[in-house]
């Protein structure tokens, strides 16, 4: 199946749960289409056809609850119920139960592709390493988001 395909099977399941407003739509493909990084940033379910076959080793990986759609941009800042400021991942709309290296894998490519776009000023080793170490770190602290100010200052 290609890309034209999978996305009309995805918008036409979609448009099955929730009403399509057919102007934001056609804005979601045009920003598509600007590039790379907006073109995985809108194709999470085309990431999952792939995925067992592109990653077919990765995929054996233990599963557990992962962000899915994970990449750069799904990082920020909000209040907590305390009114802290926090930092950690903010977009969990298509989380699942998924091999733990498909968060690693997606967040490096987008981080990749950041980096080609002009939008993540890092090198691409240091971007790559930056997030496995981040990972480790967070596993082993519990995977809690950052409350800014108080510990990480």
């Amino acid at each position: 199946m290609n890309i034209v395909k999978a996305t009309q099977k995805y918008e036409d399941w979609l448009g099955s749960h929730i009403r399509i407003v057919e102007p934001d739509l056609k804005f979601k493909h045009e920003q598509m289409a600007g590039g790379p990084f907006p073109f995985l940033r809108a194709t999470f379910y085309r990431w999952l056809q792939l995925w067992p076959e592109v990653c077919a080793k990765l995929d054996q990986a233990p599963r557990l609850l992962s962000v899915g759609d994970l990449h750069v941009e799904n990082f920020g800042t909000w209040r907590d119920c305390e009114g802290r400021l926090v930092w950690g991942i903010n977009d969990f709309d298509e989380a699942g139960v998924y091999p733990y290296t498909m968060d690693l894998v997606r967040l490096a490519a987008s981080a990749l592709l950041a980096i080609r776009a002009h939008r993540l000023a890092m090198k691409p080793k240091e971007s790559v390493a930056a997030i496995l170490a981040g990972y480790e770190r967070s596993m082993e602290s519990g995977g809690r988001a950052f409350v800014l100010g108080e510990n990480h200052e």
